[in-house]
């Protein structure tokens, strides 16, 4: 195990952002920048011993500041997708962001992984990062400090931990929106890496992406990934869900019951390497970069439409709308808490 630091250039406001480099006895590293408290390369070994950096991203801080993929993006307050960009709690109403078609995502335009974050702790292995969301940030109720964990483990898992307390009830729904590529980030498109999902149903949404309430079950649909299959055999079916997200891009109904647990699996012939995913969150957006189109990414690669998966773990998107969801407010004075793992292995 082993820590360094880098330098990793300047934002358009001045600031210095850094990298924070992390390694394990298997040769694993684990990078994250204080700029977005962003994962900016996860590298593993493949079958043939070379070492692969497996996720999305850019050379230096500007480009994470200039993109708008969210590569690594910890995405906060509220993860995904709210109606209308407005809510109400305890009788009063907040307006949101309208961002995405009339409705918010990822909270709006001062997204929390476009701004710099406190290192507040390192150790060999791990780096807490903190941010302080004062009352009516994004148009969000109440002040919270929030502090996410990255961990690199001995046995190849980064494991990433969300936790905080706000004054006031509020909507608390973070997660991490790093695009994997198990062949490697520069290698083209995942259609022919294999997903395994522990989930028996997803959430239905409309023509903008917005739950209608409805869960459907998976069975007999291109939804079905309780075998694992490659992501390109069913991704162009005749299926509504399929033509209104462009390919993949839904919530799916984990079978976890709100317990910590394996959610989903990514295999890849090519390289050999394989990741497992944990959550104890109900909920995950299972996305295949539909919509990325010739973005300049690390080392000078142009980046394609589905060259990287999501596995955004979540409460579910408007949830908040939503009486037989599980609640993303966070009350007064209540710990939030959640962990998602990624796992590596051969």
């Amino acid at each position: 195990m082993g820590m360094q630091v880098e330098t990793f250039g300047e934002t358009a406001g001045g600031d210095a952002a850094k990298l924070y480099i992390f390694t394990n006895d298997k040769n694993s590293e684990m990078v994250v920048s204080d700029y977005g408290a962003t994962l900016v390369r996860v590298i593993v070994e493949d079958k043939e011993s070379n070492r692969c950096d497996v996720v999305l991203g850019y050379d230096n801080a500007s480009g994470y500041e200039n993109g708008g993929y969210f590569f690594g993006a910890v995405v906060g307050r509220s993860a995904n997708r709210i109606g209308t960009a407005s809510f109400e709690l305890n009788g009063t109403a907040y307006q949101l962001e309208q961002n995405d078609n009339g409705n918010n995502l990822h909270s709006g335009l001062d997204f929390y992984s476009k701004r710099m974050w406190t290192v507040e702790d390192t150790t060999e292995n791990s780096i807490t990062l903190s941010l302080f969301s004062p009352d009516g940030d994004q148009g969000y109720p109440g002040n919270v400090k929030i502090e996410v964990t990255y961990t690199l483990t001995e046995d190849n898992q980064v494991q990433i931990e969300y936790r905080g307390v706000p004054d006031v009830d509020t909507i608390m729904n973070l997660t991490n929106h790093s695009y994997f590529n198990l062949d490697g980030h520069a290698s083209g498109t995942i259609l022919e890496q294999k997903i395994r999902i522990d989930a028996g149903s997803f959430t239905k949404a409309d023509k903008e992406s917005i739950p209608t309430g409805e869960v459907v079950s998976v069975a007999g649909t291109p939804m079905d990934f309780r075998t694992a299959k490659a992501v390109g055999k069913d991704i162009e079916a005749d299926y509504e869900a399929l033509e209104l997200g462009g390919g993949y891009d839904h919530n799916w109904v984990l079978d976890n019951n709100g317990k910590y647990a394996l959610a989903a699996q990514m295999t890849s012939e090519m390289s050999g390497i394989k990741m497992d995913v944990y959550t104890d969150l109900p909920g995950m957006q299972f996305y295949t970069g539909n919509f990325i189109t010739g973005e300049v990414g690390k080392n000078g690669v142009h980046y394609c439409r589905r060259q990287g998966l999501c596995f955004e773990t979540q409460y579910f998107p408007d949830a908040i709308h939503k009486s037989n969801f599980d609640s993303p407010v966070c009350r007064s004075g209540e710990v939030y808490y959640t962990k998602t793992a990624y796992k590596f292995y051969l």
